[in-house]
């Protein structure tokens, strides 16, 4: 499997895991902590996974952590009715950007 499916994966089962937190009332529900523990896991094996390609880990985390938090907002949004102002908005496209131009970064390095 590409290394980059791998790392939407692992962010698609963390951003599962990070929305379900908040339906497990502290751990108190069975169930959704299930779901919290199996995909943190899940995610966190693809990780490990995509490490052993040589990508350096502060790249992958970058990615992992930046396309994370946007789509946390954006899940908590649309399922929770999370509330966000245009500062937050701006910050959030800031991050994702950031991580872009790390990312471009990195293959213009591994290119030369």
């Amino acid at each position: 499997m590409p290394t980059w499916l791998l790392l939407a994966a692992a962010i698609a089962f963390e951003v599962t895991a990070t929305a379900f937190l908040r339906v497990t009332d502290g751990f108190t529900k069975l169930w959704p902590s299930l779901v919290v523990i199996a995909c943190y896991s899940v995610s966190f094996y693809l990780l490990a996974l995509i490490l052993r390609t040589g990508i350096p880990a502060g790249i992958v985390y970058a990615v992992w952590s930046a396309f994370g938090i946007a789509l946390v907002t954006l899940v908590g949004i649309a399922a929770f009715d999370d509330k966000i102002t245009p500062v937050t908005g701006v910050g959030l496209a800031v991050i994702v950007a950031g991580v872009v131009l790390v990312q471009i970064g990195h293959v213009g390095e591994v290119a030369s």
